[in-house]
């Protein structure tokens, strides 16, 4: 429920990287450029989302994420229950996310200001930003040693210069220097021609992966036959209430991995034309796509064993064992333009947006996105990923504010502001703006986030303890959880608590004088408490006592009309705002100020 009225017109910028956006005069400079202001056009349709997701999924990554949730010790049909309920719970929590964005049409870290505040929004931006940034590194890297594979086919003489301890340097060899290097200008340059370049490419790379995936398995059947095929990539270890800490582990890792986009999915919903064809293409995308995936991978990697002799978990190293330079040319060079496609989606367009939010007129979109990049070579993602204790530790400290900064996000939007955006507070350094907070700080979601993600690191820092490394596993939902219920009591209790975001347009009052004549939703009350709460507000008011009673949307006291339920164009929104404009019914905005003294005692 959006407030789009405004005084003023909207300037419409030129088409930027991020795309055009509606940029209106009274908006403060410092929360705004044209990459974070609201979206003149949202065009993207159903198959669009289905291509973000499948360019998502599609990777090296993704299928060894798939490829081992079968060789958990699970039965088969275990696993497929584990992938159906863990693949709705991140469609599910998609949906949740991408609704605020789609409907305001601004990008994660300004969706942050709602809950944040315009200031504060910067935390979750950075702490985003920075875990984009290694995985971005890491994801280039696996990139490039896809390409290793296809350089030294075609150039076998290139094999001499593969070996680290003879042409390294910081840990890489000379083969995989230019190999990152490519990859590194090449995903530089699609990102550089904008959203409308993004979009082609990934509808292009997202599908290309079933181009080698079904011939890879059919290969791998004609060398095996149909009787080699085994949904269980190992032995199965659990059976009945045993297996239920493994299934649940499973579920928890498939949240995991899709934790990172699905915390920022809002950078892309914001260009659905619809929540509809969102939703629609998250389904397509999600449970249909994941699930088919998912299947072709562990048919793949089980047949491997008859045909290769040994497990293969890496796409790319089955397809450098066939015998045909043109298959793994193919294949290495489709894996490899699919991960690029993920590190574009997942880890390089959020941190553009999170750091062009840090400082919006010296960091634009583009310049976010280089600065992550640059970033992501500094740390030489190689060293990472070659030491798995140190990423695992370092990622997953990150990796704990993830969950406490989606269930503060949730929180406020649904709970909390019941899906009301006054979309005008976004881009306001103003005192008496909704999401000024405390000196532009909501202190109830500082607070919620740190304490929730404390207690998730706990089973971090503490793996060693029994039971301890189990509960690691869970740290998204611990700290999703408890970030959640945290910031719904402070931001509802005590000192911390937020005023109800309504006010109206040139009432000229402020958000705590608009509680009395206003309401968080009416529509969940039941008729009779409607009615009974409307005669005892009137009796108050017109005794002149002070209440603490929230007077429904449907009253109309002392001339003051019903304001409509939600925020928008509609002809009653118009009337509210006519109404509610003291240049336009000087008695109406007397019979206000009248109100307001009484109840409050103060005047203006």
């Amino acid at each position: 429920m959006i407030d789009t009225t405004a005084p003023h017109s909207p300037v419409h910028s030129p088409s930027h990287g991020a795309g055009p956006a509606n940029i209106k005069p009274d908006y403060h400079p410092p929360l705004t450029n044209d990459d974070l202001a609201p979206l003149r056009e949202q065009t993207w349709g159903t198959y669009n989302i289905f291509a973000f997701w499948m360019s998502d999924v599609h990777s090296v990554g993704g299928y060894v994420t798939a490829g081992s949730l079968f060789a958990l010790g699970l039965a088969s049909w275990q696993v497929l229950v584990s992938l159906i309920i863990a693949i709705t719970i991140v469609y599910f929590l998609c949906n949740l996310v991408a609704r605020p964005s789609q409907a305001t049409g601004v990008p994660y870290p300004v969706i942050c200001r709602t809950t944040f505040g315009v200031l504060g929004a910067n935390i979750p931006a950075i702490i985003r930003g920075l875990i984009a940034v290694a995985w971005y590194g890491i994801q280039t890297y696996l990139a490039s040693a896809a390409l290793d594979v296809v350089m030294i086919k075609l150039f076998p003489g290139l094999a001499l210069y593969a070996v680290v301890e003879d042409y390294g340097f910081l840990g890489l060899p000379a083969l995989g220097w230019a190999s990152y290097l490519i990859l590194w200008v090449l995903q530089a340059c699609v990102f550089w021609r904008g959203m409308e370049a993004i979009r082609k490419f990934i509808d292009f790379c997202g599908p290309a992966v079933y181009v080698v995936m079904f011939p890879l398995s059919g290969y791998l059947i004609s060398k095996a036959g149909w009787a080699a095929i085994d949904l269980n990539l190992g032995d199965v270890r659990y059976s009945g209430w045993d297996a239920i800490p493994v299934m649940l582990g499973a579920i928890a890792l498939v949240v995991s991995y899709f934790s990172g986009p699905m915390l920022n999915f809002g950078d892309f919903s914001r260009y659905g034309r619809s929540f509809g064809a969102v939703r629609k293409g998250n389904f397509l995308g999600l449970p249909l796509n994941f699930l088919l995936f998912s299947l072709l991978v562990v048919v793949t990697a089980s047949l491997t064993v008859p045909v290769f002799g040994e497990l293969i978990t890496d796409p790319v190293q089955t397809v450098a064992r066939i015998d045909s330079t043109f298959a793994i040319i193919l294949g290495a060079s489709t894996f490899t333009i699919a991960t690029i496609g993920i590190n574009i989606v997942a880890n390089f367009i959020s941190p553009a947006f999170d750091f062009s939010n840090v400082n919006p007129q010296r960091i634009s979109w583009r310049t976010g996105g280089m600065i992550a990049a640059v970033g992501s070579a500094l740390i030489t993602p190689w060293n990472l990923y070659n030491h798995p204790d140190v990423i695992n530790y370092t990622l997953e400290t990150l990796g704990a504010f993830i969950g406490p900064l989606f269930g503060v996000l949730i929180a406020d939007y649904y709970l909390v502001r019941k899906q009301h955006v006054v979309v005008d507070d976004l881009f306001s350094l103003s005192h008496d703006g909704t999401y000024w907070y405390r000196k532009g700080y909501n202190p109830a979601a500082v607070i919620a986030t740190a304490v929730s993600a404390a207690i998730a690191m706990v089973p971090v820092l503490a793996s060693d303890v029994y039971g301890m490394y189990t509960a690691a596993e869970y740290s998204w939902f611990i700290g999703c959880g408890v970030a959640l219920v945290v910031y719904y009591l402070l931001a509802t209790r005590g000192r911390l608590a937020i005023a109800p975001p309504y006010r109206p347009v040139g009432a000229g009052l402020t958000a705590r004088q608009c509680s009395a004549i206003s309401t968080r939703r009416a529509s969940h009350t039941r008729s009779w408490d409607r009615t009974w709460s409307r005669k005892r507000c009137r009796a108050a008011v017109l005794a002149g006592r002070p209440t603490s009673l929230q007077c429904k949307p449907t009253d109309s006291i002392f001339g003051l009309p019903a304001r409509p339920s939600a925020y928008s164009t509609s002809n009653a929104s118009r009337r509210w705002a006519k109404i509610s404009s003291p240049l336009e019914n000087p008695a109406g905005e007397a019979n206000r100020m009248s109100l307001v003294s009484r109840v409050y005692g103060t005047t203006r």
